[in-house]
């Protein structure tokens, strides 16, 4: 069997001519995984709309209710940062359904990657940052519900701190969060996870490759999770006009590897999404993001 791959067309959606938010990414990234022989059109799995109970297991019926009917207060949508259509709810909730089945492949396979997700900044009862639903702390529950997980290690590897999932599991001990992000960086307000490593501006690859070993290995030993989900943002990329380190292509391919490879050589299934970046070339940006599922490939081979 080949390495699970997680992609609907819904992933994209139209945006306002100029918005920042780089939509257009999610269907590039699987054209240039075909493309590049990455991966096969029978790799993928095409997620379904999960149940809004499901959501619910971590936000609010009310903000979910609100959202999906188009009835948030302005400032509520200006959070969000992203302009509410039918489409967008149907995409926000196929992408959630992405990360589900992502991490359901995980558990079945060892690996699996999705080509959206890592919305980190919603919170339960409101989203921020370009995130509205949380799919990280949503495919959790909805595994713990099943019964299919009892403890999750969330390796968030974003250059921004993964704040809303922090917060949705505080104090939570089937859950640790582990966040690696720049220091001075959105949000402004930091969260508590159960581990933040707060990076400098400028750090390049040796020594954002020594940090991370400092602190995943020993993590998996005593966290001894199920499943662990991985944010593998490239927004710590030094080309990324959101993210303040200084990152190459080497070092991200190369932190994706220490992540897989580390993981699922001592026994724990990974499921990946692939988090933020933002970038004027979009070429780059969506090699970038295609690293974390070549690095999975050669691990997939390897295991």
């Amino acid at each position: 069997m080949d390495l699970p791959i997680v992609y609907h067309a819904d992933y994209v959606v139209p945006l306002p001519v100029g918005h920042r938010f780089p939509m257009e990414k999610f269907g590039l990234l699987y054209e240039l995984l075909l493309a590049d022989g990455v991966v096969s059109k029978n790799q993928f799995y095409r997620p379904v709309i999960p149940p809004l109970d499901w959501i619910e297991l971590v936000h609010d019926c009310c903000y979910v209710k609100g959202y999906c009917e188009g009835s948030l207060d302005a400032k509520a949508q200006r959070r969000i940062g992203l302009p509410w259509s039918p489409a967008l709810v149907n995409r926000t909730c196929v992408a959630v359904g992405g990360s589900i089945l992502t991490a359901r492949l995980a558990l079945e396979c060892g690996l699996a990657c999705n080509t959206a997700g890592g919305t980190h900044h919603a919170f339960p009862g409101f989203g921020s940052g370009f995130c509205i639903f949380n799919d990280l702390a949503i495919s959790v529950r909805v595994l713990q519900k099943l019964g299919l997980v009892k403890k999750v290690l969330i390796v968030d590897l974003d250059v921004h701190q993964g704040d809303g999932t922090a917060f949705i599991f505080e104090g939570d001990e089937s859950v640790f969060t582990f966040s690696m992000h720049c220091e001075v960086n959105f949000p402004l307000n930091k969260q508590r996870s159960d581990l933040d490593v707060p990076l400098p501006v400028g750090m390049e690859d040796e020594e954002y490759l020594q940090t991370l070993a400092n602190y995943l290995p020993d993590l998996l030993s005593e966290v001894k999770p199920d499943l662990v989900l991985y944010d593998a943002g490239v927004d710590v990329h030094v080309g990324d006009r959101l993210g303040k380190l200084a990152m190459t292509d080497s070092g991200l391919f190369r932190r994706d590897m220490q992540v897989l490879s580390t993981c699922v050589g001592a026994g724990f299934p990974v499921a990946c999404v692939i988090g933020g970046g933002y970038c004027e070339d979009m070429r780059s940006l969506v090699y970038r993001h295609s690293l974390v599922h070549r690095a999975a490939s050669q691990v997939y081979r390897l295991f």
